[in-house]
């Protein structure tokens, strides 16, 4: 037996499954396409997280698109982190290309051209249906990860939310809870410190300075009303296709803060969500987290600490995780150690560095026998990776340098008529696209306060009105004597008479 009868039994052997699978593509040796021997991934093992890395212009894009139309094309909704604005055209049939046909036929696969059903959400103001939170589903735990506060001013914003569920008051956007904060510690401090102990201005202070951050990356559109269902992101059409849901990020690039806090609440809502479900047959639903490391680079130890202990526990609820960056090093150990599918492209060793960061990620796949696998990273081309999955049993399957097969759908964006057409049809844009501001802490203070600041105004005046008329009785009585005394003096009165000062003059003529 040939050398490549041998591989092509090794890969076979490998990948084999009784459950439904995707087929990424088929398995190379020494730069030549094995036909037939396909790499296939069990739907089984799908909430397990994977990563799927490489250099710029590899193909990480087109793998991301495959996996995605493939897992609709099974059933399973899909949520994409489309960064880069080029996956809308998952919505369109692939025009095809000579290309793609030989590709094919070198993996041993048909190729097919369609679309899938596509929903476009957005954090921001571009078009698509609007995605919101409250502050209140965050609670005092996670805000105080998302924020980085210390131990002292996540205590300070326990109290906070404890006061408004006492007092009935909905935190819901950004401005109620400023508005608390504001009220702790000034107009409502004696209310605070007779319930809760004092609160220091201090803390309240750097509170609201770490929520003007994020408020001026765009947080003030996020948090807010209609709060975004998670069920409906797990809707499939009449055809029993997955949709894929595409949030676009394309405006927020530069606000890692807004990204690493959408992107924390997502996750810790569809973990309070769903129920348990362990190991099933096919995950509910998958995530695709493009350029991940827009998450980990900015956020603090705790978010991080939070992202890795969700990444581990959302697994039994169905979920997989999959994250999409140019270097595996981007994403933390912690994370990294709970993936089981590694699609890795091509990586460029231009430095040092480079050389070290490619010895590092060899490291982190199976041993084999036919490729040397530092050097294959270095030489694989576009279109081409390292694919490393676990089988259904939960055991790595071996190593193989893959030829990836063509996405169906449209490797292209979609026109702006198409782009509109598709949200005219979407029924999640009549559901959130509308904002509502209903009343909520803010207004409810600003009432409390108003009310408050009337009943000090009536007092005041009431005691400025008692003051004076006190005052005036004092003048009055004062008055009112001196005349009394002097009419009920005699001697005075006759004194003061006319007839007795002429009498006076009388005698003193007389005396002259």
């Amino acid at each position: 037996m040939s050398n490549t009868a041998f591989f092509l039994d090794h890969i076979t052997k490998g990948y084999q499954t009784k459950g439904d699978f995707i087929t990424l593509g088929s398995a190379m040796l020494d730069g030549q396409t094995v036909q037939g021997a396909f790499v296939k991934v069990p739907l089984k093992t799908m909430n397990r997280h994977g990563l799927i890395a490489g250099a710029t212009g590899t193909g990480k894009t087109k793998t991301l698109q495959v996996l995605a139309e493939n897992l609709s094309d099974k059933g399973i909704p899909v949520l994409l982190m489309d960064v880069k604005g080029d996956l809308s055209g998952l919505a369109q049939p692939s025009p095809g290309h000579p290309k793609i046909e030989e590709r094919h036929e070198l993996i041993g696969l048909p190729f097919e051209a369609k679309g899938f059903p596509v929903e476009i959400l957005s954090l921001s103001e571009q078009n698509g249906v609007r995605l919101r939170a409250t502050i209140s589903e965050f609670g005092p735990v996670l805000l105080s990860r998302i924020l980085d506060l210390s131990d002292t001013q996540g205590g300070v914003l326990a109290v906070i939310f404890k006061y408004c569920d006492d007092n009935k008051l909905p935190l819901l956007d950004l401005k109620d809870f400023k508005k608390i904060l504001q009220y702790a510690t000034a107009e409502g401090k004696a209310e605070f410190e007779a319930e809760y102990g004092r609160i220091s201005s201090a803390s309240t202070g750097a509170i609201l300075r770490k929520i003007v951050e994020i408020e001026q990356q765009g947080g003030d559109r996020f948090f807010g009303e209609k709060s975004f269902e998670v069920e409906d992101l797990l809707r499939t059409n009449r055809d029993g296709k997955g949709y894929i849901n595409i949030i676009r990020l394309t405006d927020i690039q530069d606000k890692p803060k807004l990204f690493s806090t959408f992107m924390l609440s997502l996750l810790a809502e569809i973990y309070e969500t769903l129920p348990e479900q362990g190991d099933s047959e096919k995950p509910e639903l998958i995530m695709f987290i493009d350029e991940a490391h827009l998450i980990f680079n900015e956020a603090s130890k705790a978010l991080l600490n939070q992202i890795e202990s969700i990444v581990k526990l959302i697994r039994s609820k169905g979920v997989g995780l999959y994250f999409v960056t140019q270097n595996p090093t981007d994403v933390p150990e912690g994370v990294l150690s709970q993936l089981g599918l590694k699609i890795q492209h091509a990586l460029r060793a231009f430095t040092a560095k480079d050389r070290k960061a490619i010895k590092l990620a060899a490291q982190n796949y199976p041993d084999t026998d036919y490729y040397n696998t530092a050097e294959i990273l270095t030489s694989l081309g576009t279109g081409e990776a390292l694919v490393s999955a676990l089988d259904e049993k939960g055991r790595p399957t071996p190593l193989a340098a893959t030829m990836m097969r063509a996405p169906m759908s449209r490797m292209d964006i979609l026109t702006p008529n198409e782009l509109q057409a598709l949200l005219d049809d979407s029924k999640l844009v009549l559901k959130y696209n509308e904002t509502i501001d209903r009343e909520s802490a803010y207004e409810l203070l600003n009432e409390k306060i108003e009310q408050a600041e009337e009943v000090k105004a009536k007092a005041e005046a009431k005691a400025e009105k008692e003051e004076a008329e006190a005052r005036a009785r004092k003048v009055d009585s004062r008055t009112t004597t001196r005349r009394r005394s002097s009419a009920q003096n005699p001697i005075i009165k006759v004194l003061t008479s006319a007839t007795f000062i002429r009498s006076v003059f009388g005698i003193l003529k007389k005396v002259i």
